[in-house]
């Protein structure tokens, strides 16, 4: 343990792999925050800090079974309906990939509904979610959401208690980020209407994950960084005016 403890490429991928855990959490991050806040004010932050324990638990056992994990990837089943030239081979992780990116399409869907619903007074406002709710819905796409960053993980660090670290620092951020961030998003309906957003392009891509189209991760969090940065711009434009007219 010393010596990983002080091998220079050990600490290198244990600050890479951390990083990009960070990177990778984003999206669940996001969308414990979502769900979060449809529950009672006093029950929020029980929420999000249950929903991101969850999340680590789970990317924990993911880890304990690694031979498990890697096993998710091995073909259940052929389809070649188009010819030879365009076999499809699902696997459990396809699956679990498809699964996750219809239930965040139709979640994000749904939240889209409500939030514009609630803004516009039009019908009733619906009623507050139960935490037992929350949590049910969190725990069901943590599952895709860690298969995702477990399977990183494996592939960039060498040794089970570094991948352990990583994930343990990068879900430690998240947790300590989880309350600020849900406070913006909550005062800014711009905000959380483009979380919502972001969800849907999220599950757009766990559906072409599953479906074997690949859609590099740096092109979602290019989109994700210009729409945040064109929408920092819109709310300094308007807190500018505001000042203006005051």
């Amino acid at each position: 343990m010393i010596e990983l403890l002080t091998d220079p490429n050990v600490i290198l991928s244990f600050l890479t792999l951390a990083a990009l855990e960070i990177v990778l959490g984003i999206d669940n991050l996001l969308f414990v925050q979502i769900v979060a806040s449809r529950c009672a004010p006093a029950k929020q932050m029980l929420a999000r800090r249950i929903g991101l324990l969850l999340a680590l638990g789970t990317r924990l056992l993911l880890l304990a079974s690694i031979a498990w994990v890697a096993g998710l990837t091995t073909p259940i089943w052929t389809i070649d309906w188009f010819g030879p030239e365009n076999v499809y081979d699902l696997s459990w992780r396809d699956v679990i990939l498809l699964g996750g990116g219809l239930f965040l399409l139709a979640k994000a869907t749904t939240e889209i509904h409500h939030h514009i619903e609630g803004a516009e007074g039009v019908g009733k406002v619906g009623k507050y979610m139960s935490l037992a709710a929350a949590i049910a819905q969190i725990a069901i796409l943590d599952i895709v959401f860690s298969l995702d960053s477990v399977i990183t993980a494996v592939g960039m660090a060498d040794h089970l208690s570094v991948m352990v670290a990583a994930v343990i620092a990068a879900m430690i951020v998240m947790i300590l980020a989880a309350g600020p961030v849900g406070n913006f998003v909550d005062e800014h309906p711009t905000v959380k209407m483009l979380c919502l957003s972001f969800l849907l392009l999220i599950g757009v891509a766990l559906l072409g994950e599953g479906l074997h189209f690949h859609i590099p991760k740096a092109y979602l969090y290019f989109a994700i960084a210009f729409s945040a940065l064109v929408e920092f711009l819109n709310m300094w434009a308007r807190k500018k005016k505001a000042r203006a007219k005051a």
